[in-house]
């Protein structure tokens, strides 16, 4: 395989999973009888340009099809995030009803709607059928297709230039990453900005996030490798903000290479860090399959422990991290019988390859566990200021990355 900016040769491997299930394939009843789809898990770093990459080139349309079930809006946090950005942008690049925005993968409009309620001109783009439909109800104008230079450039022929061009959390998932950032040029005003937000490969490396591997995660990016990706077709990282999301993301703002704006001190100081944290070595990448091993071993160790004493364990969450995660280490219905979630799309279905039923949390007081796993644990401060109450009986909640952790 060659890597999918450079095209060099990948030889070394970064973190293998084995054979896994899409992670937001989630199963009804139906398809427990029926076979899934596996594909292998593993990702590869580019020795030339360090895009750390997916092995195999799942088709996008194989994982982001009708039945996706991730809705961005069934987060109160991610709700907030996205205000709080709204709100920066507004003021930062006196947006008004005079400028035009356009959102890539815009889900069920959980951003938009703050645009529209500023009558601020937008349109978002969403190619999966099930969260276009309620961003739709919002009145979000919306073109259900994939992003790339070829809907750019059609957008643009039709008038539909953008004075802001946002993708929060989609520059990771798409398969041809350089035909995607040539799309963001074309469809780019020429004193237009670009905000990109993505996990940021450092703090993946430093907090052994190796769960946020799966397979709709065709890239994991440094800062480095996209003012790389950037270059290359004529734009520019002018300035980055480094957020507390997804474990630690950037959002990055780009701009046409020939435009006025300066870049600030905190791209290169975001370039030099990298730099010093390895991640233009291969030392940094080699010893990473290890780790992950120490923490998956870990969980599964804490799950038959529990399992030999009496105690019940529940998970909360059924996201793609727990996916990955849950399917790494073999774990089954045996050791975890249920998790819960609040995204009504989830509850009734069966989490991919495990087969773990998917419940309402309504459950949780039913059951009453001694443990709960927090999946996503990104959002587990929220998680555990919702469902406080579960100390009533004496219940504890649990992390299992970057190293096991019972919350007393």
């Amino acid at each position: 395989m060659k890597c999918r900016h450079c095209s060099n040769p990948l030889e070394n491997v970064f973190l293998d999973l084995g054979f896994a299930p899409p992670s937001n394939a989630y199963l009804t009843e139906n398809d427990l009888s029926t076979p899934e789809v596996y594909f292998p898990l593993k990702l590869l770093v580019c020795d030339n340009c360090w895009l750390v990459q997916t092995e195999d080139y799942t088709n996008a349309d194989e994982l982001f099809n009708e039945d996706y079930a991730y809705f961005s809006s069934i987060s109160k946090s991610w709700l907030n995030h996205a205000l709080a950005y709204f709100e920066l942008v507004r003021e930062r690049f006196l947006l008004n009803n005079k400028s035009y925005v356009i959102e890539i993968a815009s889900n069920d409009g959980y951003l938009l709607r703050n645009f529209i309620s500023a009558n601020i001109p937008c349109l978002g783009i969403e190619p999966t059928i099930s969260t276009a439909a309620v961003a739709e109800k919002l009145g979000i104008p919306l073109v259900k297709e994939f992003f790339g230079a070829s809907l750019a450039q059609k957008l643009v022929t039709q008038g539909n230039q953008a004075d802001l061009v946002i993708g929060n959390n989609v520059y990771a998932h798409v398969p041809d990453i350089n035909d995607f950032t040539k799309g963001l040029k074309v469809i780019l005003k020429p004193e237009g900005v670009i905000t990109l937000e993505f996990p940021h490969l450092m703090r993946l490396i430093e907090s052994v996030q190796f769960d946020t591997a799966y397979h709709e995660h065709f890239s994991y990016l440094s800062l480095n490798t996209v003012s790389q990706i950037f270059n290359k077709v004529g734009l520019r990282v002018w300035d980055v903000d480094e957020l507390n999301t997804h474990g630690g993301s950037l959002r990055i703002y780009g701009c046409h290479n020939e435009s006025e704006r300066n870049t600030t001190i905190r791209v290169e100081k975001i370039l030099k860090e990298e730099v010093r944290k390895g991640l233009l070595t291969l030392n940094v990448y080699r010893d990473f399959q290890y780790r992950a091993e120490k923490v998956k071993n870990a969980l599964v160790y804490f799950l038959i422990e529990q399992k030999k004493y009496g105690k019940t364990v529940a998970a909360y969450g059924a996201a793609a991290k727990g996916n990955s995660i849950i399917n790494f280490a073999g774990i089954r219905t045996d050791l975890l019988p249920y998790v819960c979630d609040s995204a009504p799309s989830k509850q009734g279905k069966y989490l991919p390859g495990s087969h773990i039923p998917i419940l309402s949390p309504a459950v949780i007081s039913e059951k009453k566990p001694h443990y709960i796993i927090i999946l996503p644990w990104n959002i587990a401060d929220e998680i555990m200021e919702e469902y406080a109450f579960v100390k009533d009986w004496g219940a504890k909640f649990v992390l299992a990355v970057p190293e096991l952790r019972v919350i007393e």
